[in-house]
């Protein structure tokens, strides 16, 4: 069934005290990130720069959020050796923590005994939860907005369980 899903810039903007995102995939096809990412694969060069065109509207979105006091943190679990993909987010990330996320890394070996949702997701304020769907190749299959007490709570506990065993961008060293 269709929905009418709020852009995620104005849930971001929405967001009082916390934007929580977790990430599950190893491989993303992500349309906007595609011509980067063969150019990183090419050269090995990524985006950083904070102000470009790519970065610059969520370095800003992120940036206001975070001088509201909202807490914007991201955990990404992946399998090791990691993809190509996830060596290229990981090159990013730096932009990502300039921007005032918090950014944490788990093996997915270390997550065998967390109850997690089948779908990456934001959870703004621990209520409103913001699936991200996902074909088999990584392209987006939309959005969908849910505010279900009970999700939200495995959705939350979840993230803090990753949270809590996951490794400080700073520290993660990639394999």
């Amino acid at each position: 069934m269709p929905q009418n899903v709020p852009s995620f810039s104005s849930m971001l903007e929405a967001a009082e005290h916390s934007a929580v995102h977790l990430e599950m995939r190893d491989t993303y096809g992500v349309s906007g990130e595609a011509d980067d990412f063969t150019t990183w694969q090419r050269t090995g060069q990524r985006d950083t720069d904070r102000h470009s065109a790519h970065w610059a509207p969520w370095v800003d979105l992120v940036s206001r959020a975070v001088s509201r006091g909202v807490i914007v943190q991201r955990a990404r679990i992946v399998s090791e050796p990691v993809s190509d993909y996830i060596r290229f987010e990981y090159a990013g990330t730096t932009v990502n923590l300039s921007a005032g996320e918090q950014v944490r890394w788990l093996s997915r070996r270390r997550a065998s005994d967390i109850a997690l949702p089948g779908n990456d997701f934001w959870l703004f304020d621990g209520r409103l939860i913001r699936w991200n769907h996902f074909a088999g190749n990584g392209s987006s299959g939309g959005p969908e907005i849910a505010d279900d007490p009970a999700t939200a709570k495995l959705c939350s506990e979840a993230f803090e369980a990753v949270w809590a065993r996951a490794v400080p961008h700073e520290q993660y060293e990639i394999r």
